[in-house]
């Protein structure tokens, strides 16, 4: 498996939850889309929307949403900050979050929150509601979390938030092609992901999935021909001005390659065995329940050491991160190409 990708042969690369990596076919049929964009520019971004249509099609079946319900996106953050700037907070209000957030995300929602006089409120993920106040307008997390790496209970949270009159934006970063997606019965109003990551898409395709009854509300980060009468929630967010859509429309490509060499119950089992393996070693405590885990595992290290994962790298040819604002956490991820004897050279490194 692991000859059909570009990764370097001499590098153990654990840690595929960062960027992903993406498959030879993959990337091949990614740079065709390149071509045929050079070869003929004007006639290729004629035919952009109608190119793009099939490629959402694909992308919601996949993820269990209408196609109209879904536009491409860079990545997961960029869904966020469109979902967090289409609430229209004003003064007072509060957005509910957990406090296992990603950074990127944590400083999307500060930044809107602040200009619009209003509260980013983080609280544990099993003390969330009681941080619910009147003035709460929405609720935000993580499918899987990228620091520590846990599958957080999304539907309950949803099912929860929608009850009360909440709206409800979920980062799924991670969850694409680690968990089987169906956005229509989850019910998050917002829900921005990722396809270069466990889809293993090229760099810079996501999406951004949106409830219909949110769609008039929800607008590009910037107005160009998308909004041309008649102007749809589609064509708004993909219709940016001149913009290289190649890894937009490899994604149904990456959807085939997933599917014909799904390993996900083997990768499961290995970053569990992995986590085990790797607290025993250092002498940590896991940070929560197995099942909670899927294929990435973050580990507590003894103590906090910001020059670790480059001693790795540079000793051992490992790549691996060190996670949390103090380095206190160690991840390693399983992907479809990572095999056992890769965690045993970073088990032998880190002895």
């Amino acid at each position: 498996m692991r000859e059909l990708f570009l990764l370097d042969p001499d590098v153990v690369y654990l840690n595929h939850g960062s960027f992903g990596a993406c498959p030879r076919p993959v990337f091949e049929r990614y740079q065709e889309w390149q071509r045929e964009l050079e070869n003929e520019p004007v006639r290729f971004m004629r035919r952009l929307p109608e190119l793009l249509e099939p490629a959402r099609a694909e992308l919601g079946v996949f993820v269990g949403a209408p196609a109209d319900d879904l536009v491409f996106v860079q990545n997961a953050t960029t869904g966020v900050n469109i979902a967090a700037r289409a609430l229209d907070l004003q003064p007072g209000d509060e957005v509910l979050a957990t406090n296992l957030e990603y950074g990127a995300c944590d400083l999307a929602w500060q930044h809107v929150c602040e200009r619009a006089g209003a509260r980013y409120v983080r609280a544990e993920v099993d003390r969330l509601f009681e941080h619910r106040t009147e003035r709460t307008r929405a609720v935000f997390l993580s499918h899987i979390t990228s620091v520590t790496a846990l599958l957080l209970p999304v539907e309950e949270v949803v099912a929860r938030a929608r009850s009360e009159g909440l709206v409800t934006i979920v980062d799924g970063a991670h969850a694409v092609a680690q968990v089987d997606l169906d956005l229509t019965e989850l019910g998050a109003d917002f829900y921005a992901a990722t396809c270069h990551k466990w889809l293993c898409g090229p760099k810079g395709s996501g999406f951004l999935y949106v409830r219909p009854e949110w769609q008039e509300r929800t607008h590009a980060p910037i107005v160009s021909w998308g909004y041309e009468e008649p102007a749809t929630f589609v064509s708004r967010l993909q219709r940016q001005g001149t913009r290289d859509a190649s890894a937009y429309l490899t994604v149904p490509a990456a959807i085939e390659f997933f599917r014909e060499h799904d390993s996900r119950e083997r990768c499961v089992a290995l970053a569990r065995e992995a986590r085990r393996e790797l607290c025993e070693l250092l002498g940590t405590e896991p940070l929560a329940p197995e099942e909670q885990i899927l294929q990435m595992a973050s580990v507590r290290l003894p103590r906090p050491d910001p020059e670790l994962s480059q001693r790795l790298f540079d000793e051992h040819r490992i790549e691996i991160p060190t996670m949390g604002p103090d380095d206190a956490l160690l991840r390693i991820s399983a992907a479809m190409y990572t095999e056992r004897e890769d965690v045993d050279r970073l088990l032998a490194a880190l002895k």
